[in-house]
């Protein structure tokens, strides 16, 4: 059964695209209003109260209209050894410009991406970045960073607008269970398969598939799923939910030049689940989510930030469901454990390292970040247990 995401989510509007498209396999029918992304270079600032440390950035000005930004430089094997700090000015919905926001800091952490060394990760548009923020309609944006080590070379602040994100009319929006979809599957049946939950398609939060590269890459078989947040803050409705995936999509793509978003899926705070990286949801698709440990892993992506703000049950529940159907596609035990070997000497574990770990586990388990936040990460009991049970364990 099919029915429309606009009935279940809604869709907001923006404006038109500047990055070049790249073709793709399959295309879906251009949006009316794309997403896109505009940047501003990062100049230096006098280091004042910061003493005698680096001090890059912009000063508070108008700019087009963005709903996310982050900050991004050349290399995208470097650190940002510093803090990255914003100050936005919002933009009511009668088009009124609003007083400015409070200054906001920014993930300087780059542990969400692709393993190193891999092609994704060497591709000729990568860069590193910090980790997007969600601010809703905007008309203005400060920036500073500020490092007592040298900073990376070619920083810039990253406006984007996620556009309308009109799907193409023959994609479905909602995948829902039924027979027939319960029993079409790339994998042959095993045991202790979880129902499969719906699904909001790539066509149903709008992807614009131009942007991303043809193709697909898998791995083995899922062992593990990742469970994180994608810290992007919790200033959004559910009706919102497609625009913040366009977003970290635009983000993924054109800022941090990776061949598509990089988790496999996403989960917002009213438990609608999304498809994320393109190659087919009962398929292994090699995700960049989880330094070192993309290879036959999934990452669940909780929309939004769980460091202090207690992540909603039907979130939670969410994120149980997905892990429970996709672990349960090769009969694997939600309560179990696998082993994985490392990728990266940028993991918890040097590269060439086995580890075990649980089958559903947090970004923290395998590399030194807060990912995915304390208040979400102190549910990874709850939430195996309920994919457990919805394997029929």
């Amino acid at each position: 059964m099919r029915i429309s995401l606009a009935s279940l989510l809604g869709l907001g509007c923006a404006v038109a695209l500047l990055v070049p498209a790249v073709a793709t396999e399959a295309p879906a029918a251009p949006a009316s209003s794309p997403a896109r992304t505009v940047t501003l270079p990062l100049a230096p600032l006098p280091a004042g109260r910061a003493g005698g440390a680096t001090v890059r950035g912009i000063g508070a000005r108008g700019t087009v209209g963005y709903s996310l930004l982050g900050v991004s430089w050349d290399d995208p094997t470097a650190t940002l050894d510093g803090t990255v700090e914003v100050r936005t000015r919002p933009v009511a919905r009668d088009g009124r410009a609003q007083p400015w926001s409070d200054w906001r800091a920014l993930s300087a952490d780059s542990e969400d991406r692709p393993d190193q060394g891999s092609a994704e990760l060497r591709g000729p548009r990568a860069r590193g970045a910090t980790a997007p923020l969600w601010v809703g309609p905007s008309d203005g944006v400060e920036v500073r960073v500020t490092g007592d080590r040298p900073l990376p070379a070619g920083l810039r602040v990253e406006l984007v607008d996620p556009g309308d994100g009109a799907a193409a009319a023959d994609a479905p929006s909602v995948e829902l269970p039924s027979d027939a979809a319960a029993n079409s599957r790339v994998l042959p049946a095993a045991a202790h398969q979880a129902p499969r939950p719906g699904i909001v398609t790539r066509g149903g939060w709008g992807a614009d598939e131009s942007l991303r590269e043809p193709g697909f890459v898998y791995t083995g078989d899922v062992k593990v799923v990742f469970v994180h947040h994608t810290d992007t803050g919790n200033e959004y409705s559910c009706s919102d939910s497609p625009k913040v995936i366009r977003s970290i999509y635009q983000y993924h793509v054109v800022s941090n030049g990776w061949r598509d978003i990089g988790y496999n899926f996403l989960v917002d705070r009213c438990g609608t689940i999304f498809e994320g990286r393109a190659g087919g949801v009962s398929r292994s698709v090699l995700g960049a989510h989880t330094l070192g440990f993309n290879t036959d892993s999934t990452g669940v992506a909780a929309l939004g930030s769980y460091m202090k703000d207690t992540p909603p049950q039907a979130q939670v529940d969410g994120i149980a469901k997905i892990a429970a159907w996709k672990l349960g596609l090769t009969g694997r035990d939600a309560r179990g454990s696998a082993t994985l070997t490392s990728a990266s000497d940028g993991s918890r574990y040097p590269e060439g390292t086995s580890h075990t770990f649980a089958a559903i586990s947090g970004h923290r388990d395998a590399f030194n970040t807060d990912c995915p936040g304390d208040q979400l990460f102190a549910r990874l009991s709850d939430i195996r247990d309920w994919a457990a049970h919805l394997q029929g364990r």
